[in-house]
């Protein structure tokens, strides 16, 4: 049996309907309250690490992920913000070389919305990255699938399992979306496809996502144009190993996680961005 998510907008407000036990139901959908945006993003199931405090901010608190009216979709969405000579990674003082601002589901999320082994989970959400959005030769990334660790903290974890990346690359710094997968019993991380990302800036786009978790799993992406539903973008591979061990789940992670180079030499190669993104859901399989 399936789990149905659905989305029912009327003007500002969205209705929820098929609620769990825990009031979540694998759905986050903007709902226009900005400043109580942290506050929605943990009562529907997920959680947050933002640099709301980093460097300058230490002084002046900056709410990383914000809510706005998107004209183009008619409803509120996502913004979610990163600064290129401000913001940190957790604030962890011995992390110089990457920023973070990112959504994800954890350990403390309710069932339906972890990916166990021999369970499948299909993700669906929108976003829109800016004109102009700049990237490097290393990580920029929008999206991950990564295990989650267990309370002895043995589980093969460092790695995500997959990886929607931005970067640059060649002498004339063409950039491309890439689809990175950590494979374990060869060479480590490696990427799946590649396409031009240029065809992807400045416009709304879906994504509908599916794994099956195990040893002899399956995944498959497609990235579709909201007007107009053109493809930009798929993968499919029925014979992939989706699973790490030890781990407790697999859970799905959303937002800006950005190379900045040593001792953040590289932040003069980036500039203040603003991601969009609406519309997450998780529907697992039962």
């Amino acid at each position: 049996m399936t789990n149905i998510f659905r989305f029912f907008a009327t003007g500002m407000l969205t209705v929820a309907c098929c609620q769990t036990a825990f009031g979540q139901d694998g759905r986050l959908i903007a709902d226009g309250n900005s400043d109580a945006t942290y506050r929605l993003i943990r009562a529907s199931g997920y959680n947050h690490e933002a640099p709301d405090s980093s460097r300058s901010h230490a002084s002046k608190h900056f709410q990383h992920i914000t809510q706005t009216m998107d004209k183009e979709l008619g409803k509120p969405v996502f913004v979610f913000h990163i600064h290129a000579n401000i913001d940190d990674d957790r604030g962890k003082a011995g992390i110089t070389d990457r920023q973070r601002n990112e959504i994800k589901t954890d350990g403390k999320s309710p069932r339906n919305m972890v990916g166990q082994e021999g369970e499948t989970i299909t993700m669906r959400w929108k976003f829109k990255l800016p004109k102009g959005f700049t990237t490097t030769k290393k990580f920029s990334h929008i999206h991950q699938l990564k295990g989650i660790d267990n309370k002895q903290g043995t589980a093969a974890v460092g790695a995500p399992l997959i990886t929607l990346t931005c970067y640059s690359k060649g002498n004339k710094g063409m950039q491309v979306l890439r689809l990175r997968y950590d494979n374990r019993n060869a060479d480590g991380s490696v990427t799946l496809v590649e396409t031009d990302l240029a065809p992807l800036l400045g416009q709304w786009v879906e994504v509908e996502e599916t794994a099956t978790f195990g040893e002899k799993g399956s995944y498959s992406v497609v990235i579709r144009k909201v007007k107009g539903g053109g493809e930009l973008f798929s993968y499919r591979n029925d014979n992939l190993d989706m699973w790490r061990t030890g781990c407790t789940g697999i859970r799905p992670k959303w937002g800006i996680y950005r190379y900045l180079g040593n001792n953040r030499e590289w932040a003069s190669q980036l500039r203040d961005e603003q991601l969009l993104f609406a519309d997450f859901s998780i529907e697992k399989k039962q």
